[in-house]
């Protein structure tokens, strides 16, 4: 949602969508001044055994601002996003590529490349900084 939805994220829901109180309860132990991390949003989902979408809905049932990409593209505190990488390792490259799905690369297939190859999260952000490819779809319904 735009900047401008601020506050209004439950908008994207159907009316009646509820939250379990463990989840909420969960969020909004985590949360600190109307933000939640997106690494905290993940271990919320390990620990309930939920998935991130599940969280993500939560969140925003909640009108709690996600922060702290995990791959850098929003919330990093001064800059809206992780700047591209100087170079791609081949390797790197040629695993993202392969990862595309219209041109994009989904924010689970980012979060699989970085274990696969043993590499931080935020590398494959600014890898596709440098790519000019665009992540989407976000686990927590971000973006």
């Amino acid at each position: 949602m735009a900047h401008e939805d601020k506050g209004k994220y439950f908008k994207k829901h159907p009316e009646g969508t509820t939250v379990s109180d463990n989840l909420k309860e969960a969020i909004q132990k985590s949360a600190k001044n109307n933000n939640i991390s997106c690494k905290a949003a993940e271990k919320i989902a390990q620990t309930a055994g939920c998935s991130l979408g599940d969280v993500g809905v939560a969140i925003d049932m909640l009108n709690i601002n996600i922060a702290q990409c995990q791959i850098g593209l929003f919330g990093l505190g001064g800059t809206q996003k992780v700047p591209p990488a100087p170079s791609v390792a081949p390797e790197l490259e040629a695993a993202i590529r392969k990862a595309l799905v219209n041109d994009r690369l989904s924010c689970s297939s980012a979060w699989a490349i970085a274990g696969e190859l043993g590499v931080k999260r935020l590398e494959v952000g600014a890898a596709c900084e440098n790519l000019k490819i665009k992540v989407k779809p976000c686990q927590l319904g971000a973006f």
